[in-house]
């Protein structure tokens, strides 16, 4: 039976495996990248991107989100995380609102962008190669 009080650990059980799945099929550098985000999150929670250079050390970005954010402010917090933690020879920005754009600049080699973890509900992530 599907009980009500297992929907939300089956919806976060799924958007792990389906950030999984997009993990694995990412393993083509590239010099820039597009982050989506779609829904409201329906708990507070996190996300937890890698950043990962070729030939170079990877960075673990998280982001802490509320409950009930939706998807423009969920990419502007994200945005902001990785600004920090990422410094100069990358550029981010957002785009579209709900969209984050991840570019490298000057000398900094070709990167990946991976989903790592995300403790929220309701919410789902999309990541592309630009």
């Amino acid at each position: 039976m599907n009980s009500p009080r297992l929907r939300p650990a089956m919806a976060v059980v799924a958007a792990i495996g389906i950030g999984m799945i997009t993990t694995l099929a990412q393993a083509d550098p590239a010099g820039k990248w597009r982050v989506g985000f779609n829904g409201y999150t329906g708990n507070d929670g996190t996300i937890v991107l890698r950043i990962n250079p070729e030939g170079g050390t990877p960075v673990d970005v998280e982001t802490k989100i509320p409950a009930k954010t939706g998807p423009n402010t969920v990419a502007k917090a994200v945005r902001d995380s990785l600004r920090v933690s990422l410094g100069e020879g990358y550029h981010v920005e957002t785009d579209d609102g709900e969209d984050v754009i991840v570019g490298k600049t000057g000398k900094t080699p070709k990167f990946e962008v991976t989903l790592v973890s995300m403790s929220l509900t309701n919410l789902s992530i999309g990541i592309e190669r630009e």
